[in-house]
Parts: structure tokens; sequence; C-alpha cells
């Protein structure tokens, strides 16, 4: 069977290259629910149930403003789309699974445009991946970069960073971490998987970010990719107390029949955000692709429903618009 992994370590071996470190042959073992089966994918397309019912355009906001540039004492998160967000803390410049493509394979094109023109992006210090599906992993996009940014990525997925020509790529299990700037990076377990291709199913791990600014003050923003609802949550707060806020995965969720296993519904990530311990709560992984059968609008609206019914401040939800940034003070907390 054709691992690309492998490959690419052997090249990087013939070529006197470093080729990174050794990881076992795959990460089934890390699952928490099965991977979706040929017949299960048949049925979700035959169904359409990767496909949002009802309108789409127009639907979702977006607004045009300018990059906050944050004080030191302050750290700001801004939403681009879907799971690409910008997250400025501790002075650095953090760009999360950064997708700007107007495409992705498998899928219409997007319906909201990114909420920052790549032109207008701030000089990013930072890349982090959360696994290697096609909308949080974008070739495209990812070429963009220069080759000396600094990428942090899964298991098993420096390789693909690496054959394209980036020089500065570190790859981390769970429960691991680095530090970028005087920025501390944690990778964390979610409840999901990763494949690219035919034969690559659970070879990288998938997971989520931790970031904490050295402070003081000592801003601390969680960013988890995307998951579906399970213990690791708890075990995240548990270890890392005093979030700031989270940044929660709430589309793609229907049918449940299908997605419950591998993504949150928006009442499961207001309980996720319980279990973290975060005093806020972001909503991403909506309103920017067609990957689900929920209305456009469900996914925030349902999570504004759940966190009024939480009882937490309303100013606690982030339910930003495309494009959109909130401020986190020296005094937030």
């Amino acid at each position: 069977m054709y691992r690309p992994r492998t490959v690419h370590r052997v090249l990087a071996r013939l070529a006197g290259r470093p080729a990174g470190r050794a990881w076992p042959r795959g990460f089934a073992d890390r699952l928490t629910h099965p991977v979706p089966g040929p017949a299960a994918v048949l049925r979700l397309t035959r169904e359409r149930g990767n496909r949002p019912s009802g309108p789409t355009a127009g639907r979702v906001p977006v607004v045009d403003e300018a990059v906050p540039r944050p004080l030191p004492e302050q750290a700001a998160v801004t939403w681009i789309g879907h799971a690409t967000c910008l997250v400025q803390l501790g002075g650095r410049v953090v760009l999360t699974d950064p997708v700007f493509a107007e495409k992705i394979p498998g899928t219409p094109a997007r319906y909201t445009p990114p909420g920052v023109a790549w032109e207008s992006l701030p000089p990013v210090d930072v890349v982090v991946i959360s696994h290697n599906h096609f909308d949080h992993l974008d070739e495209p996009t990812v070429r963009r970069l220069p080759r000396d940014t600094p990428v942090l990525v899964p298991a098993g997925l420096a390789w693909w960073f690496q054959a394209r020509g980036f020089r500065r790529v570190v790859e981390l299990d769970w429960w691991e971490s680095t530090t970028v700037g005087g920025v501390r990076f944690d990778f964390t377990p979610a409840h999901h998987w990763s494949r690219r291709g035919l034969f690559d199913t659970c070879q990288s791990l998938w997971g989520g970010w931790l970031m904490t600014a050295a402070g003081p003050p000592a801003h601390r923003v969680f960013f988890a990719g995307d998951s579906a609802y399970g213990p690791a949550f708890a075990e995240i707060g548990s270890r890392f107390p005093g979030i700031d806020v989270a940044l929660l995965p709430v589309g793609a969720f229907r049918p449940r029949w299908f997605m419950k296993p591998l993504h949150m519904d928006p009442a499961e990530a207001v309980r996720a955000c319980g279990d973290l311990g975060a005093d806020r709560m972001m909503t991403i992984h909506w309103g920017t692709f067609a990957l689900s059968a929920e209305p456009v609008l469900a996914p925030v609206e349902l999570a504004r429903k759940a966190w009024a019914e939480s009882g937490r401040p309303a100013a606690a939800l982030w339910d930003l618009a495309v494009g959109e940034s909130r401020l986190l003070g020296a005094t937030s907390r």
C-alpha cells in the first residue's frame, strides 16, 4: 500500500535532510468511533446529507473591518471563516487551519468570502493545523505562505509540509507542547479522524491547540479544530485551567446518524465549553462550506439558544460575523 509519509522519509534520508520523528504506521488506535465506511458515505450522498437545506446566499453575516492591533496587555481573535481564525496573543500572530481557497475538493464554492483578504493579513508568526481534512488543510493556501513560517502540525503530518519546502515544521503528539516567540502551544486530543486520500486513513493524528501567552497577562485561547463531543474536553479543562475563550465548532452536525461521532452539534459545543471551564465560547466551523444538511444559520441560532439555556452571560458567547474580531483585555477574566 502506498504510504506517502514513508516515501517522503526515505527521500529525505537519500537527500541528506532530517526525516523528522518516527511515528507509528497509523493512529487508528486513537479513534473514539469507527471512521464512516463506504456504505455510510454513499447513503449520505444519496440523501443529500452533505448539502444544507434551504437557501445559503446572503444568509451568513459578513463584515468588512480592519484587523485590530491589540495592545501588549490584550489579545484578539478574528473569525476569517470556517475554522480559519487569526489569534493575536503575547505579541504574536497565529493563523489557524488556513483555508482561503474559493473551493475545496468535494464541495461547491464557498458561500462566504474570507473575512480578511490575504493581502490584509498582518505578518503571520505561527500557523497551527488541527488535522488534514481538506476544509482544514488547503494546499493552494499553504503554498502562499513564506517557507520559513513556523508550522505546528499533528504527529505524522510534518512530511506534507516539508515536501512543499517548509523548513520550520514541528509535529506533536497529544499533550506535547512547544514554544514559539514566548507563546506556548499544547496539542490536545479531539474526537475526530484524518484522511486526504483513499489509502491514508488515520496515518496522521488530529487534535486541538491550546495557546498560552507568557504574560502578564497570561491569556489562554483554545482552538478545537474539529471534534465530536466526548471526555477529551473535560480532561483539557482539568489540565489547563483558566481558558479565556474556546473556539469551538458548531456546524456540520446533521444528519446526526452520520455526523454525531464526527462533529458536535451546537448544544454539545456549549457543553464542551463548560467542560473546558472556558470563560467564553466563539462559534466556528459554520457558514462557509456546504458540508452537511442543517440550514445554514442553524449552527449559530441553536448555539445562542443552548447558551441562553445554560444561564451564562450573553456577552460571553462570541457569535461573530465573518470578518469580525473581539478583544481580550488585561482584566478580561
